[in-house]
């Protein structure tokens, strides 16, 4: 027998209009974009390396002629407050009616924050989440009419077609989250050369991170009847990428990533973001958060394999069932084995899964200093996302502890 879920005929699903463009020469369709969305002056957003090492900005330049208005380089992989900034004055300056974000999960991200600069005519500290002591979050309204995006994806992230975004201030304790869903795109691209220019290393991190995230879902204890479909489907085609991550001729496991993430943010918007979430996949989202964000060279995917399996050796008992639910998902767990050998047993399973494909299972693996154990653990503790009830606070020494038999 197995162990299923059980199914919740109470939850909403909400949809939102994007137009998803894949395959070979996908990016041909950007010019019927612009006039769908009566945009004359479009401006790009990337990082460095995919400008100036690729010629994927200017094959998207020459796709565009002369509703290209400009180029923002230079968004970095923390997406910095800073570089964000210099963003939206760049597109303001030569009004920007539309903006394109190509790249990976930073540059997305980033592109959403240089929409809400231009429109939100009110200090920053005004447009983020806030952190009263010893009360719930508090993410602010941000009203103001918003440049229609298009994002063209380098590699898989779940950042693809969401309403938030996190930047990195070198000056604050914790990342700065803006959320606005006017800012999801009208368009989405995965463009067969365009994902082939990611290197190995970003294809690898990001398709493990997208497996994470797919494979945490299966834990949830309850599932609605659209949710469930895009949940099963993007553990498949996650696992399927991950299986072939290193295969650097074939665009299609580039794709089932991409495809996976979507069908993850899917899953949320079908109703499967009112499931509770248990307390492995929030401690480790917050952890591995923190951990990049304060040391640049740690990719999402290399943080999440060198915290989960220890993670869920901690905290897995204090949710047997969705341990349980994940094992099974990997297929090393049945029911007559009892719910108190599932967090071992999905672990273990996981290190060689993580271990098979080149990536870290403890934290002393990612070349960084244990010092930093306690500032990530801080820094853990303003995470909207993990932990909207604040509830890390209470948990503060207990979270400290797990996080160094992580080590």
């Amino acid at each position: 027998m197995s162990l299923t879920p059980t199914y919740s005929t109470t939850f909403r699903a909400t949809g939102y209009p994007l137009r998803l463009y894949s395959g070979q020469d996908a990016l041909e369709n950007l010019p019927a974009e612009l006039k769908r969305s009566r945009a004359k002056r479009a401006f790009i957003v990337c990082g460095r390396t995919v400008s100036r090492k690729t010629d994927l900005i200017a094959r998207i330049k020459r796709i565009l002629g002369d509703t290209c208005v400009g180029v923002f380089d230079e968004i970095d992989k923390d997406t910095t407050i800073a570089s964000v900034t210099r963003a939206a004055d760049a597109a303001r300056a030569v009004q920007a009616d539309l903006l394109i974000g190509v790249g990976a999960g930073s540059v997305t991200q980033g592109t959403r924050v240089v929409a809400i600069l231009m429109a939100e005519r009110r200090p920053v500290d005004e447009l983020i989440t806030q952190y009263p002591d010893n009360a719930p979050a508090i993410s602010p309204k941000l009203l103001e009419p918003k440049v229609p995006i298009i994002n063209v994806l380098t590699a898989a992230t779940s950042a693809q077609n969401r309403g938030g975004s996190a930047v990195k201030d070198p000056n604050r304790d914790h990342r700065m989250e803006f959320f606005d869903p006017k800012t999801r795109p009208v368009a989405v691209f995965w463009d067969s050369d365009a994902l082939m220019t990611a290197p190995p290393s970003l294809v690898r991190t990001t398709a493990v991170s997208v497996y994470w995230r797919s494979m945490m879902n299966l834990g949830a204890p309850r599932v609605g009847p659209l949710s469930e479909g895009d949940r099963l489907q993007a553990f498949r085609l996650a696992q399927f990428a991950v299986q072939h991550v290193n295969d650097t001729a074939d665009v299609t496991p580039r794709i089932a990533a991409c495809t996976a993430a979507f069908l993850q943010n899917r899953d949320a918007d079908d109703g499967g973001a009112l499931t509770e979430k248990h307390w492995v996949a929030r401690v480790v989202y917050a952890f591995a958060t923190a951990l990049f964000q304060m040391h640049a060279h740690v990719g999402q995917g290399d943080a999440n394999a060198a915290l989960t399996p220890m993670v869920m050796r901690k905290l897995g008992p204090r949710d047997p069932e969705a341990m349980a639910l994940i094992a099974q998902g990997l297929g090393v767990w049945r029911e007559s084995d009892g719910l108190a050998t599932a967090p071992e047993k999905a672990a273990t399973e996981l290190e060689r899964v993580f271990s098979s494909v080149g990536m870290p299972v403890r934290v002393s693996g990612l070349n960084i200093p244990r010092e930093s154990l306690p500032l990530i653990v801080e820094n853990s503790l303003k995470n909207f996302n993990a932990d909207p009830k604040r509830e890390f606070v209470r948990e503060r020494d207990l979270l400290l502890s797990v996080l160094e038999a992580c080590w």
